[in-house]
């Protein structure tokens, strides 16, 4: 039975490169690459063969830890299409552990599995210079790559079963891109290190951890016994053994569960009352409210551009404290930043209603009322957004005396962007994501319109911030008291705009209210 798994498997690897040029093309520059990368690795894993044993085993263990680490985390934060998922199989009556141990055998048949196994035949290599550490690193590399491929099926299976609805997937995606870059200023800080000097002992600390854990336990077994820690060898061997084991018995139970369980789909909420309907006013700027506060708290494309607002000055302010930039003129950034995306994400607000907009339309709704209405969820954060975090700017500072020109620049920045949101989004709408589809989608037919009213709709925002921020320098710099003047320009400023802008995009609304349906219709 393992056989035909295997040959199953190899026709169904082979049948991935039976599609369109365009396609097969990509596919082999990506496989070109991963196999330049693979190649790289493994030039480095021989050569260290020749450095010191001390070197080898902390690069070996570091290396080999992030790598069980990678099959153990990917495929449950990117989900994997298993051509070989168990619960195709729940209707051929084959006993459990002999399903499970053949769907485990014919994962080698994958290019990750390739790709561990030359990883595991190169760190040979580097430990073949005596017969007893080449032996124990044959034993070692079996143990590896039956841990890495257990670990990807088992982290498949557990995507497969607990990842299944859209819902969950995008929430998935959404707290990856948010961990990818938090790690952007952790990057950033590796790179300024000088490995030549300080490396080596940063990653044996690394290391040391690392190879009592069952990441880098089996990595660790021919490198301690060429660094002539043999008494640690034994207990290696047994961490490794006894996470393989717990891999395979998790795996076998998974495998179970799947052929018992249906495939997992998305159950429909329901719903009682009217929602946000019942605590607004019963006005049609109240109404405007109340459906955009639902889409704010329920629609996923919403939801992901909130939960980059806070993301994204934590990589600038990290990037740029690497580069040196001092830390009282950092704390300028992060309040006013965050205001200035939560001011652009209802520059498009039009367009995210798609076919919906037709309710406007109809109703005869007033253009002031709309814009309004469209405000109340980004004010209802803004606003909060910025007096606490101001307060705990100045706190976290020190500087108390700069309090109010804290709040006058975010202030600024958010209330200009929203004034200049609400003429953009009824002047200059542009395709967006379609209502229902994943945030990540690919806008149909967006073409140079986005990039241009985006780039606007910012450059237009923050130059609006330069008045307040010079008062705010003078503050800093001659007086105190220049601080209350960027409170009253801050919101003189922003003020203006909003109301500014919310009369002529209402004015926009009304006079457009048919192109834009128009629109919304066809995009």
């Amino acid at each position: 039975m393992v056989a035909q798994f295997l040959r199953l498997k190899l026709t169904l690897l082979g049948n991935s490169f039976r599609r369109s040029p365009a396609q097969l093309l990509g596919m082999l520059i990506a496989l070109t690459y991963g196999l330049g990368v693979a190649a790289f690795i493994v030039v480095g894993l021989v050569s260290l063969r020749f450095a010191s044993t001390d070197t080898s085993r902390t690069v070996v263990i570091v290396f080999g830890s992030i790598v069980v680490l990678a099959f153990l985390l990917l495929p449950l934060a990117f989900g994997v299409d298993d051509t070989i998922d168990p619960r195709r199989f729940s209707l051929f009556g084959i006993e459990t552990t002999r399903l499970s141990i053949a769907l485990a055998i014919s994962a080698l048949v994958s290019i990750p599995s390739l790709l561990i196994v030359i990883f595991a035949i190169a760190q040979i290599a580097t430990w073949s210079a005596t017969g007893s550490t080449a032996l124990l690193a044959a034993l070692a590399a079996v143990l590896i790559v039956a841990t890495c491929v257990l670990a990807a099926r088992v982290s498949s299976a557990v995507a497969s079963l607990a990842l299944a609805t859209r819902r969950v997937r995008e929430t998935t995606a959404v707290i990856l891109v948010a961990v990818l870059a938090l790690l952007a200023p952790l990057l950033a800080i590796m790179a300024t290190i000088d490995w030549g000097s300080r490396g080596l002992p940063i990653l044996r600390r690394i290391a040391a951890v690392l190879t009592w854990t069952p990441l880098g336990a089996a990595w660790s077994i021919p490198a301690d016994a060429a660094d002539g820690r043999w008494g640690q060898v034994p207990l290696k061997i047994l961490i490794a053994v006894a996470f393989l084991i717990a891999l395979a018995l998790v795996w076998r139970w998974l495998v179970g569960v799947m052929l018992t369980t249906p495939q997992r789909e998305g159950m429909a909420r329901s719903y009682t009352g009217l929602g946000w309907f019942e605590r607004v006013p019963t006005t049609p700027t109240g109404a405007v409210a109340a459906r955009s506060l639902s889409y704010w708290s329920r629609d996923a494309r919403y939801r992901v551009g909130l939960a980059v607002i806070p993301v994204v000055p934590i990589v600038m302010v990290g990037a740029l404290l690497i580069a040196g930039v001092p830390l009282g003129l950092l704390a300028w950034l992060p309040v006013p930043v965050m205001c200035l995306f939560l001011g652009w994400t209802v520059h498009n607000d039009v367009a995210h209603d798609s076919t919906a907009f037709w309710a406007h339309v109809s109703a005869n709704l007033a253009g002031r009322a709309d814009r309004w209405g469209r405000l109340v969820p980004a004010l209802g954060i803004g606003v909060p957004l910025v007096l606490i975090g101001s307060v705990v700017t100045s706190a976290v500072s020190g500087n108390w005396a700069a309090l109010p020109g804290f709040i006058g620049l975010s202030a600024s920045v958010l209330l200009f962007g929203l004034g200049v949101s609400s003429v953009i989004s009824a002047a200059f709408p542009y395709p967006a994501v379609h209502p229902g589809d994943s945030p990540f989608a690919q806008p149909q037919a967006a073409g140079a319109t986005g990039s241009v009213v985006q780039s606007l709709s910012f450059t237009v925002t923050v130059l609006s911030a330069a008045p307040v921020a010079f008062l705010a320098f003078l503050g800093e710099t001659v007086s105190p008291v220049w601080h209350f003047a960027a409170l009253g320009a801050g919101l003189l400023i922003g003020v203006g705009a909003l109301v500014g802008g919310v009369f002529w995009g209402g004015r926009l609304v009304d006079r457009r209210a048919p192109e834009l349906l128009a629109f919304t219709l066809q995009n």
